[in-house]
């Protein structure tokens, strides 16, 4: 698959979710391995041009995250494409317009999917960004806003008439949030309406997900996000399904191994208060389906020092091997 220039070694892309794509997580992926291209949590076109510190240092990312695209939401298109601007000469390989997110906080202020409902202001973003990088361009948006407004398909032509290399469809309505059911088969009207790369997302929980959303639709890329959380060797797994191998579960060591691996990159940058509350959260996710998860996720929510952190996870997992 190819977002521009922009040639990846998997056809899938990590979705962006705030609070959670950034470089601690994005890096444990590319090492763990499989995924084609991570995305940045979504940034505010508002802050960042207006030099907002703390949205900066969000920004920052290394070479080993490689193809990497950077999202940016907004509703104002010369501050989306100064956001843009700035992406691009920040290094990202991709600059990626958030059209889909559903957050009432997004929504207030008419960005995000709130642009599916104004499709000429739309346009005018996509465009003006669009003149002012050179490097790929890419759009995110849902189903519409609603069951009676979807108009993802209009939204699809507008991106490949304005140049857009690549877009991805969440195939669900604003409205749905994260409920019900995605509709796959929106996915594979978009492919057969638009000519650029079109990469699915919604629903894809497993490897087996992955090649049916592939066979259903017909569709270049499949995006994943939430399932990356609770499984982050999901992406590594359905490598290895599209090479015709049965997918390899981790270990319990390993599920140990990534849990300490992930607390000491965060140690590395962050202060230990900061750093204790981020990994019991992602703690939270990483155990999810195992044995006694609940308690130890109990555990942990008391805890106050590092060492402290790493005795619960050695005990914990210590005791999973010996069961």
């Amino acid at each position: 698959m190819r977002v521009g220039h922009v040639a990846l070694d998997e056809p899938t892309v990590l979705a962006p979710m705030a609070g959670i794509t950034d470089q601690y997580f994005r890096l444990i992926l590319k090492r763990i391995g499989g995924v084609g291209l991570v995305t940045m949590e979504f940034i505010s076109s508002e802050a960042l041009t207006r030099g907002n510190e703390k949205t900066r240092h969000m920004m920052e990312f290394s070479e080993e995250e490689r193809p990497l695209a950077i999202q940016i939401y907004g509703s104002h298109p010369q501050r989306m494409a100064d956001a843009a601007e700035f992406v691009q000469a920040l290094g990202a390989d991709v600059v990626d317009i958030n059209m889909g997110c559903p957050a009432n906080k997004i929504l207030k202020g008419c960005a995000g999917a709130a642009l599916m409902g104004d499709l000429g202001l739309a346009r005018d973003i996509i465009r003006t960004v669009r003149r002012r990088i050179s490097i790929p361009l890419t759009v995110k948006f849902r189903a519409g806003l609603d069951e009676a407004r979807s108009n993802y398909l209009e939204l699809g032509r507008i991106c490949e008439s304005e140049g857009v290399d690549a877009v991805a469809l969440h195939a669900r309505t604003a409205r749905q949030m994260f409920s019900g059911k995605a509709d796959w088969q929106r996915i594979r009207r978009l492919k057969e309406t638009v000519r650029i790369p079109v990469s699915g997302n919604g629903d894809v929980e497993e490897p087996a997900d992955a090649l049916a959303l592939w066979q259903v639709t017909g569709c270049d890329g499949v995006m994943i996000g939430r399932a990356a959380i609770k499984n982050p060797w999901v992406f590594r797994q359905i490598a290895a399904a599209r090479a015709g191998a049965l997918p390899r579960e981790p270990s319990i060591d390993e599920r140990r191994d990534l849990i300490l691996y992930h607390f000491s990159l965060l140690r590395e940058r962050e202060e230990e208060r900061f750093a204790l509350h981020k990994i019991r959260t992602f703690t939270g996710w990483y155990t999810h389906g195992l044995p006694n998860g609940r308690v130890l996720r109990q555990q942990i929510n008391s805890i106050v020092s590092v060492s402290q952190f790493i005795d619960a996870i050695e005990g914990f997992f210590q005791v999973l091997v010996a069961a």
